[in-house]
């Protein structure tokens, strides 16, 4: 199966997880594609961090086919505000793709601080993906900071449903805008006003687009909010909750992406966001066979949907049986569990 969305720790972060770590906990629970997301420490925003980061993520390769497992290791560039900088990574992309599947941008602050977040700069970085021809993924957080409610107690009422909404429509108005030629994606979509832009965006045909979704947004929703489950975007209301469910079965949706941001314990405690996201994931394949759905759309979702997005020609593991056991061993990898269901 693919995740085209992780947060593998290593580095100056170490103590939470290392690639090699995340990789095996995956390829055991049945995954064998991984995309690694920029904000690790330090970050993934310029040429030569990121071929250290393909190094390690090699060696973890080499490593799991020694323990009888088969996994593949790719990573997103991180862009900045800086045009040379987007340019940069442009080639990085250009030259190093496979391994470097695509762009990443962050339209608010989130873990690592890589945030975009006025208007005007996330204009420029489709205008200069424009320029410079760029026709890969760029894949954004997208979270308008402007309509935070920071007096509000609970982190779901602090980062609403609004500023999502709001943000993946100035992303889907700056790409047309620009006359950007490649695929924007939307990550860990979580309400269903995003969605329905999406679909909006989709009848206009301008631009190619696509989303994904989270465990978490797709099985939990606001009432089980505590700081174990706290994440960017946060938890939303059943509502919406239902809107990401029913949108995995009507095609809306174009794969399943884990998020998984493992932390200590103690950072969680501190309010630290994310949360490890494998178990989930098994969780989430389990719910859905229970609900009816299809094999050929789990494979969609699981498999295939993604690497035919990015244009990476990955072979995947079908989609497994979940046994109690493969969910028991994902989560004793972690010093917690977030999946009381």
């Amino acid at each position: 199966m693919t995740d085209a969305h992780v947060h593998f720790r290593d580095w100056n972060q170490s103590n939470k997880e290392t690639i090699l770590h995340g990789m095996l906990t995956g390829a055991k629970a049945g995954f064998d594609v991984f995309f690694d997301m920029p904000n690790c420490n330090p970050p993934l925003t310029d040429r030569a961090t990121i071929e250290k980061r393909l190094e390690k993520g090699l060696e973890a390769e080499q490593e799991i086919k020694k323990q009888g497992y088969d996994a593949h290791y790719h990573v997103y560039c991180g862009i900045t505000e800086n045009t040379e900088q987007i340019r940069e990574m442009v080639c990085t992309y250009n030259d190093l793709f496979p391994r470097v599947c695509g762009l990443k941008m962050f339209a608010s602050q989130s873990t690592g601080n890589m945030g975009i977040v006025d208007e005007d700069s996330q204009r420029s970085v489709y205008r200069t993906l424009a320029a410079e021809n760029y026709t890969g993924i760029i894949a954004v957080h997208c979270e308008k900071e402007s309509l935070f409610r920071l007096q509000e107690t609970a982190h779901s009422r602090k980062r609403p449903a609004e500023s999502e909404e709001q943000s993946v429509k100035d992303q889907i108005r700056f790409a047309e805008d620009a006359g950007f030629k490649g695929t924007l994606h939307i990550a860990h979509i979580s309400t269903e006003g995003a969605l329905n832009a999406v679909r909006e965006a989709r009848k206009r045909n301008i631009i190619k687009i696509t989303c994904g979704a989270t465990p978490h947004h797709i099985l939990l929703n606001s009432d089980s909010e505590t700081n174990l489950v706290k994440m960017n975007p946060p938890l939303r209301p059943e509502s919406d909750r239902l809107a990401v469910w029913n949108a995995l079965f009507d095609g809306t949706i174009d794969w399943i992406e884990s998020d998984h941001a493992p932390h200590t314990i103690e950072d969680k405690k501190k309010g630290a966001s994310g949360l490890p996201g494998f178990e989930g994931m098994l969780l989430t394949i389990k719910k859905l066979r229970e609900a009816g759905m299809k094999e050929a759309r789990l494979e969609e979702l699981l498999c295939t949907n993604a690497l035919k997005a990015f244009g990476i020609n990955e072979k995947t593991k079908p989609v497994p049986e979940i046994t109690d056991q493969m969910i028991e061993e994902a989560r004793k990898a972690y010093p917690f569990s977030a999946w009381n269901l």
